[in-house]
């Protein structure tokens, strides 16, 4: 019988196997996430392989299996306060199923073709797209074999993987209760041009607003951040007539709005303009804020992405699916009844 290793010596599956007196594979087993094997069976394997200081190597597995168990999640530079939410949620669940995850910041559209060339050299499973992703550079990663789900969006004329958040009934739900409140006249700060999700959500807004009656008295952009909604209000707030209610592409700006109207432009919200944004982020219940807002359901969205990734890994040529959840409405202290004139 072959000697056990040295401590300087890096111990191996085999090394354990023969300790614990199982075989190699058994050994494999009790380490791969959701297999198979007896609690006698695993209970011996991992006191051997504690007492040889053993752990599996991920990147000799990697050869075996052919899989990286990497997947690369793009995000955006216009950092949306969502994303650490999405990103633990995704990480937590993807760390369960033995893969870990890849993360790539998007500053510019070009920084997509860099980061598609590193998930190329890294040979990561999938991609989590929830940044600016093209229809060509999705195609190219199709093409390699790469396994693309995107994080709420999708593409109108090529079927995708896609995990959506629909809010056209919380938005006609906090449409309802403005104008019920004696709103008539809105103002809307979209987020980037390029952004598919700030489009979609402020054309759903103009159509709810529409529907019921009211109109909107100006439009504007900010980036996502807090402190491009100053321009933006500022802007808003010199349209004839003023808009009594402001909705924001997402929470972020809504926040920074909020502070504009109160703290430099001296306006009681919502005693003279409501605010409302999307997303529910954690900061917009602060007490400073109470932001009235349309909730994405982050981990029910975070666990579709990821058991749709595991399928596609596992069997690529299941077909393309589109999951859509919906939003909710919280209702927070930023909107309220128009001031009597």
């Amino acid at each position: 019988m072959s000697e056990l290793p040295s401590k300087s010596k890096r111990a191996t599956s085999y090394d354990v196997a023969r300790l614990a007196g199982v075989s190699q594979s058994a050994v494999s087993r009790c380490f791969k996430p959701g297999a198979s094997v007896s609690k006698k069976m695993r209970d011996k394997v991992l006191a051997a392989a504690k007492e040889l200081n053993y752990q599996p190597n991920a990147i000799a597995r990697g050869l075996i299996t052919r899989r990286s168990n990497l997947v690369a999640v793009l995000v955006s530079s216009q950092l949306n306060f969502y994303y650490p939410e999405v990103l633990f949620q995704l990480t937590d669940r993807f760390s369960k199923k033995g893969l870990r995850v890849l993360l790539f910041t998007i500053n510019e559209e070009e920084d997509v073709e860099e980061a598609i060339n590193q998930i190329w050299q890294y040979q990561a499973d999938g991609v989590i797209s929830a940044s600016y992703l093209s229809e060509a550079q999705h195609k190219t990663l199709e093409d390699r074999q790469i396994a693309v789900v995107m994080f709420n969006r999708y593409f109108n004329d090529i079927p995708t993987n896609s995990i959506w958040c629909d809010p056209t009934d919380a938005t006609d739900e906090l449409i309802s209760h403005l104008v019920d409140y004696g709103h008539k006249d809105f103002g809307l700060i979209y987020g980037p041009k390029y952004s598919m999700v700030s489009r979609e959500r402020m054309e759903i807004v103009r159509t709810c607003i529409h529907n019921r009656g009211a109109k909107i008295v100006g439009e504007t952009h900010g980036n996502y951040r807090y402190e491009s909604a100053a321009n933006a209000v500022q802007e808003l707030m010199q349209s004839s007539p003023k808009p009594t209610a402001i909705i924001a592409a997402n929470d972020m700006m809504a926040m920074g709005a909020l502070d504009e109207l109160k703290n430099v432009m001296g306006r009681s919200v919502p005693g003279d303009v409501s605010v409302a944004g999307f997303d529910g982020i954690g900061a917009a219940r602060f007490a400073a804020y109470e932001l009235t807002t349309i909730r994405q359901p982050i981990g029910r969205m975070a666990e579709a992405a990821v058991e749709m990734m595991l399928q596609r890994i596992e069997k690529p040529e299941t077909s393309k699916e589109k999951r859509v959840l919906t939003g909710s409405l919280i209702q927070g202290m930023s909107t309220g009844p128009v001031k009597p004139v």
